[in-house]
């Protein structure tokens, strides 16, 4: 008699236990999922900055040196608490769709495609990569939107700075380079830039066995930025540099434009808040983001909260049909039938900030696929989102493809308020694409209801829950609640590995009387949460 393995994955790929230690700071704490680039936001709040120009700093360094989750071609997500005050704002800069999008240009095949999400194939991928992929780059534009309403006086051009460093430096050829490129590289090739810059050889970099990595530059990425330092951030949409970028798209068949470009602005709006359980207030990206579904989980919840102390088998049990009934509720609006049921992997960057006065950042921003449309413009060294994947590419769909449309998206940016208004204040987020939501809500789960530290929340084992039809759990959860999970519905017991990746990628700060504290991801190795003082 043979029985089918459940209590933990047929083949490892690591034996070994993995830690990160969160960090405190006088001025405050920077996490991010790169280490150098929450180095260069302490350094900015140590100059005197405060969250939003670290923020800001932060993201820039970023394009240069973690460019398959984000940079200049991207678009995001900041929720915004100023110290203080009991209500949050929202830096909004979401996908919208080019003026010039035509449903026409992306014709079916007939097939199903499963990609980070079930639509039907598009002839050439030309939804999921290459010139028609791109939505309209907004994230210079949040960027600039979150310095001018929350920063301080502090230059854009001194911001800048750590960015340009990083560009001119080049990107670290290291085995978790090698590991990001790779599996970008069957797509990577097509496009001659990209290739030129991530497969020297035709191949991704091979690190060296010893000593220093190597590095290696972006394209034409570090002269762009130097320019913005210069011109400003707005020349992106309406100076030389928007003439070049809208050149640049044009050259390689893109519909994005110089009027896409002009009309680009991110807006400010006041937060919307979620109830939870009457003792905080879960201040949100709102409508377009996994807020909506978030909500339906925490309301879900409401009346189950963990057991002081950790969460129980129980309490999984109940979180794991929540979140299918959520997701079966949001993919009904979005006329999808299911999730890809493919792994999906890392490929959207969070940081979180706070600095010494309590200021909280909660900023997602993201190309949607690792390396986006893997096109980088040959021009300027922009590496172009493809925010067109968010799209249900069939006619008359709930989330069709429209000129100026915007889609759902799965980014969930929080920060949360005691609901007397006092501390402590936390910031949080993810990466991970459709396995944000589940991080985040059990990184709020764990702090607000079970008591738990950041260190011990953020090295808890959790669940994934992304689609009505069954439920991920880490290996290392115990036997008891892999038989609860299993009794309530279809499970698959998998690592919390590098990449492959099987839960999303979760920080978090923590604002009290006692100072400023910051987590990042275990896991993910270049993270890091930097102090300043």
């Amino acid at each position: 008699m043979t029985t089918e393995p459940r209590r933990a994955p047929a083949y490892r790929t690591q034996n070994w236990s993995l830690t990160k230690p969160s960090a405190r700071g006088r001025k405050g704490v920077v996490v991010s999922q790169n280490h150098e680039a929450a180095a260069a936001g302490a350094a900015i709040l140590e100059a005197g900055g405060n969250a939003a120009d670290a923020a800001v700093a932060t993201a820039f360094a970023l394009a240069a040196i973690e460019p398959w989750n984000s940079g200049l071609g991207g678009i995001g997500f900041g929720v915004v608490l100023k110290a203080g005050e009991s209500r949050a704002q929202v830096v909004d800069f979401g996908p919208v769709a080019p003026r010039r999008a035509d449903p026409a240009d992306y014709p079916l095949t007939g097939a199903m495609k499963f990609d980070l999400f079930a639509w039907p194939e598009v002839e050439g991928d030309r939804n999921i990569h290459g010139p028609l992929s791109f939505c309209v780059p907004s994230s210079v534009a949040g960027y600039a939107r979150l310095k001018e309403t929350f920063g301080t006086s502090m230059p854009v051009t001194e911001l800048l700075q750590p960015a340009i460093a990083l560009a001119k430096r080049g990107l670290a050829q290291d085995w978790y380079t090698t590991l990001k490129i790779a599996s970008s590289a069957a797509v990577l090739r097509l496009y001659e830039e990209s290739a030129r810059i991530y497969l020297p050889g035709g191949l991704p970099p091979v690190p060296p066995y010893q000593g220093v990595p190597g590095f290696r530059t972006l394209g034409n990425l570090g002269a762009t930025l130097e320019h913005l330092a210069k011109a400003g951030l707005d020349d992106f949409y309406r100076g030389d540099l928007a003439k070049r970028l809208a050149a640049d798209i044009a050259a390689v068949g893109g519909v994005v434009d110089a009027q896409d470009l002009a009309d680009c602005h991110a807006t400010v709006r006041e937060a919307p808040v979620i109830d939870w359980r009457g003792t905080h207030r879960i201040h949100t990206a709102g409508g377009l983001t996994a807020a909506p579904t978030l909500q339906a989980v925490v309301e879900g919840m409401a009346a189950s909260p963990p057991p002081e102390g950790g969460p129980d088998s129980a309490w999984f049990a109940r979180l794991s049909q929540v979140m299918r009934e959520a997701y079966a509720s949001r993919l009904e609006g979005l006329g999808a039938a299911q999730m890809a049921k493919e792994p999906g992997e890392t490929c959207t960057t969070h940081l979180t900030v706070v600095d010494g006065e309590g200021t909280i950042v909660a900023l997602t921003t993201t190309l949607l696929s690792s390396m986006g449309s893997r096109l980088v413009l040959p021009e300027t060294g922009v590496l172009m989102n493809n925010g067109m994947m968010w799209f249900d590419p069939r006619p008359g769909s709930a989330n069709a493809i429209a000129p100026g449309a915007r889609p759902l998206c799965n980014m969930c940016p929080v920060v949360v308020t005691p609901a007397d208004g006092g501390y402590p204040r936390h910031g949080a987020g993810a990466s991970g694409g459709r396995r944000i939501l589940a991080s985040v809500y059990q990184m709020l789960a764990f702090t607000l209801d079970s008591g738990m530290s950041l260190e011990d929340a953020a090295h808890q084992p959790r669940i994934d829950v992304s689609g009505p039809d069954g439920t991920s759990a880490d290996a290392r959860l115990p036997e008891g609640t892999l038989d609860a999970l299993a009794a309530v519905g279809p499970l698959t017991v998998v690592e919390h590995g590098v990449l492959p990746l099987n839960f999303a990628c979760p920080n978090m700060v923590r604002s009290g009387q006692d100072g400023q504290e910051g987590i990042s991801d275990a896991a993910s190795p270049w993270s890091a949460a930097v102090a300043a003082n």
